[in-house]
């Protein structure tokens, strides 16, 4: 039975008592490198079934829609689709773990045109059905789609299809697409509230590019080629009347069912009362860290609606549950944290007079007091010496979630749903109660230990995904969280984890973000391809779904994947290949979403794409969309990258894949060994080469547990996010508070100049020493820098850390790393891949090279000519 513990909220506290797209749980593909010379180190993805637009200023950035967070400058539209055929799911980090888990919310960066100022602040085949001749009732709306990308959710890595199997399927380039599920639709997608016209024969749903019979009104599947019929619903006299119907209109439409017969439904006018938020917090800090973890706690309940429901969890030895019944106190239950707490132990707590969980209206002021009453860890143990029963802890949590509570006149509700989040704040490791490794890695018995606690927290964190709830982990402080041991709880739940440097800023705005972030429940993703067309590998949050589909279809061969939440800001990367030349002009790809919203109404989105098919490998390079496919390459390439000495035959097969594409797509120079990369994919390499030797695979960072975290990130992460996070976005502060965006070399590094460098989870402000020196112009031109980086990263999820700093000093070299050392190659490279440079008196210019120290790393240019592959030339 729990001890009661009441605290009085001004001096007494409780005691002080870390792909593929893994759907489900992935597994990481093993890699056995190869020499190069012997063949390329990029096998062809293996077949697994396992979110934000902000295109880079000086890299081609496809037409997307308007990012939800950002500023955006014309560019040409990305291609949207669905992926196809049954891919493999394999997970970051950890085998046949799930790597698919809610992606961080990203916001959609701002999107900048290359050289902008900003301010601050062909008609589908005839088909015949025996002697009936189906006539062609895709409007002419389905001709302008055919244009790049009016695809909403879908982005491809090119908008044409090569018919010729061989050269589709060349490993190195790849042909695929990033799908973002539960991505915003702007303007909002076309609403039906009635059954869908599915293909009897594979399931496909109708959509604006069937062919229609007028009199008789049925369809035939563009997936299958199947005749079907509409219930009448698709008889008119002429097509423009069917062109009233959405799915005959529109690529993207959404069917609503609001009826839902779960336990727990809350009806429609009752759904603004939020999911319940859960807070477990690590009660073993030090003074400094809990006044920052109290500071960020104080404004995060601010920040909740009113009808949120609240629940406060600490945990150290033991498990406090507060009790917002208390009004003058803060009162606590304490379980034991050595081990799970039994049925009955929970359910003589459950059922107990305590209210657990409580709407922020109705007990603001106790939240507050309980928050204010905790204190300092009072023992003199080290920090990673600490007992804490996080495990233990997130039981509790789950079981305040699940289990009954009286209603209370102040307006206290208790329901059980879905969608509800615990969010973790830890500033160290689990080292007490099941889940636990032991304090010290040089345990003898550390590593079987460490092994059971893995497999515990995974099954914890499936058990969470199981009742609806997301765990989100924020980590915080110097003292090392064992971050493998924590992520199996987070990615198989569909949560994240997240590093911070204190529980400062950072973590109060992630926790924040993390408690808003919508998250719709019972997600499944259905993907159909036409004309031989299958998914090879699906890298992100998710888990192949082994549903019996033939129940209802007699041949549906559908990929099914089982989404852990269905989240804005998440994607799954799917690569595609032919089984087969292409013989039609077209071919079609559907994508289709079933899930729960956060109004618990049943939702079945559905996307539908027609690209055509070209012959000519020109005709397709001009079509090939390099910042989407250079994501797509960088999320299969880190799928493989799960320890350091991976990530370093990762860069070797970055190397092969640039040559092989030169090698097949590109030309011989005359007399020479050296071949000319293709011209179309002029964009394509600088982007790996960023991926290269930045922080997801090169040696930027300090501690591996830190690009585990960044990997999982990014192997789920939007489209906006991942392009951020593989090669960042340079922006060089001007007289008038504009910026000018420039490509992301050292030779912005100007020493009269401002620069933000956008890297996704990082933005750096430098300050060139010459405007250091001016005390009122640089306090400008810092101001004006903040306020970018705020608006560039308002909506994104995890919020990145924003660090500024002077030309010279130490903090610099983490700005300067992520620069392409430019400074290296002669003036004339230069001034054509930093055009910015022509603007420089020749005293500047010689000013600027003296500045640069040297060092051994190569540049793009260097690079490119070691691998014996001339440059491309720059757009």
């Amino acid at each position: 039975m729990a001890n009661r513990q009441q605290l009085s909220s001004s001096t007494v506290s409780p005691s002080n008592l870390d792909t593929k797209l893994g759907l489900g749980a992935p597994s990481f593909l093993s890699h056995s490198p190869s020499s190069p010379a012997s063949r390329p180190r990029f096998p062809p993805p293996p077949v697994i079934v396992q979110s934000n637009q902000m295109p880079s200023p000086s890299l081609k950035t496809p037409n997307l829609p308007s990012p939800a967070n950002g500023i955006r400058a014309g560019s040409p539209v990305p291609h949207m689709s669905t992926p196809p055929g049954p891919p493999v799911f394999s997970s970051p980090l950890q085998p046949a773990a799930v790597p698919f888990r809610t992606s961080p919310a990203t916001p959609q960066p701002i999107a900048y045109s290359s050289g902008s100022s900003l301010p601050t602040s062909s008609p589908p085949p005839h088909f015949s059905n025996g002697s009936v001749e189906l006539q062609r009732q895709t409007s002419d709306f389905t001709e302008e789609l055919t244009n790049d990308a009016d695809y909403p959710n879908v982005l491809f890595s090119a908008h044409k299809v090569l018919k010729q199997k061989k050269l589709t399927n060349v490993p190195s380039l790849g042909f695929g697409a990033l799908v973002s599920p539960g991505g915003e639709v702007s303007p909002g997608p076309q609403i039906i509230q009635r059954d869908p016209h599915r293909c009897q024969n594979c399931g496909a749903y109708a959509n604006l590019y069937c062919n229609i019979l007028l009199g008789s009104g049925q369809w035939q599947c563009v997936i299958c080629r199947n005749l079907n019929g509409s219930e009448g619903e698709y008889i008119a006299p002429s097509k423009e009347e069917l062109r009233n119907l959405p799915e005959l209109s529109s690529p993207l439409v959404d069917y609503v069912q609001t009826g839902n017969k779960r336990p727990g439904f809350i009806p429609v006018s009752e759904s603004r009362i939020s999911a319940p938020i859960v807070l477990v917090i690590d009660e073993c800090l030090d003074e400094q860290h809990l006044q920052h973890l109290q500071s960020s706690l104080h404004a995060f309940l601010d920040s909740l609606p009113p009808t949120t429901k609240l629940g406060i969890v600490l945990y150290g030895r033991t498990v406090s549950v507060y009790d917002f019944s208390e009004e003058s106190m803060a009162s606590a239950d304490v379980l034991s944290g050595d081990k799970s707490p039994s049925e009955e132990t929970l359910r003589a707590f459950i059922y107990g007079t305590g209210i657990y969980l409580s709407t922020i209206h109705a007990s603001l002021s106790v939240a507050h007091a309980i928050l204010s009453s905790l204190t300092p860890y009072k023992l003199n143990s080290p920090e990673v010496s600490r007992d804490r029963c996080l495990g233990t802890a997130v039981e509790v949590a789950l079981a305040i979630i699940q289990g009954p509570s009286a209603e209370m006149s102040r307006g206290v509700v208790k329901r059980p749903g879905g969608n509800s989040r615990i969010i973790v704040g830890a500033g160290g490791p689990c080292t007490y109660g099941p889940g636990s490794v032991p304090h010290s890695l040089g345990h003898p018995n550390y590593l079987h230990l460490e092994k059971t606690a893995l497999k515990w927290m995974e099954n914890l964190g499936r058990e969470a995904h199981r009742q609806n709830t997301v765990v989100d982990i924020l980590c915080a402080g110097t003292c090392p969280v064992r971050v493998p041991l924590l992520q199996p709880l987070a990615k198989s739940s569909g949560g994240v984890l997240i590093l911070h440097d204190d529980f400062g800023e950072a973590f109060g705005v992630n926790l924040q973000r993390a408690s808003a972030r919508a998250a719709g429940s019972h997600g499944l993703l259905e993907i159909r391809c036409s004309d031989n067309i299958f998914v090879s590998q699906v890298v992100g949050p998710g888990e192949e779904a082994h549903i019996d589909g033939n129940e209802s279809f007699k041949n549906d061969n559908a990929l099914a994947i089982q989404m852990l939440s269905v989240e804005e800001t998440q994607s799954f990367a799917v690569s595609m290949e032919n089984r087969a030349d292409i013989k039609s002009d077209f071919v079609y790809f559907q994508f289709a979403v079933q899930y729960s919203n956060i109004y618990h109404a049943d939702i079945s989105r559905v996307i539908t794409v027609r690209l055509p098919t070209v012959d000519s490998i020109s005709a397709y390079l001009e079509s090939v969309q390099d910042e989407v496919a250079a994501v797509l390459i960088g999320k299969r390439t880190l799928l493989r990258a799960k320890t350091l000495n991976d990530a370093l035959d990762m860069r070797l097969t970055l190397d092969e894949r640039i040559k092989d594409i030169a090698i097949k797509f590109g030309s011989q120079v005359p007399k020479s060994k050296l071949y000319r990369y293709p011209k179309e994919l002029s964009l394509l390499p600088e982007l790996l080469f960023h991926l290269r030797r930045g922080p997801l695979l090169g040696s930027i960072l300090g501690h591996e547990d830190e690009r585990s975290v960044l990997l999982s990130l990014f192997l789920n992460a939007s489209f906006d996010l991942s392009l951020r996070m593989l090669a960042p976005r340079c922006l060089m502060h001007r007289e008038g508070g504009t910026f000018e965006e420039l490509p992301a070399y050292d030779l912005a590094m100007q020493s009269d100049a401002a620069v933000v460098l956008d890297h996704g989870t990082d933005v750096f402000i430098w300050l060139g020493a010459e405007l250091a020196a001016q005390e009122g112009k640089s306090a400008a031109a810092l101001a004006a820098c903040r306020t970018l980086a705020e608006e560039l990263t308002e909506l994104r999820f995890p919020a990145p850390r924003i660090l500024a700093f002077k030309e010279g000093s130490s903090q610099a070299r983490y700005f300067v790393s992520r620069l392409i050392p430019a400074h290296k190659d002669p003036p004339y490279e230069q001034e054509a891949r930093f055009p910015q440079l022509r603007t420089l008196s020749a005293d500047q210019r010689t000013k600027l090279k003296s500045s640069f120290l040297h060092f051994d790393d190569p540049s793009f240019c260097e690079w490119m000519r070691n691998l014996k592959v001339l440059p491309p030339e720059p757009t």
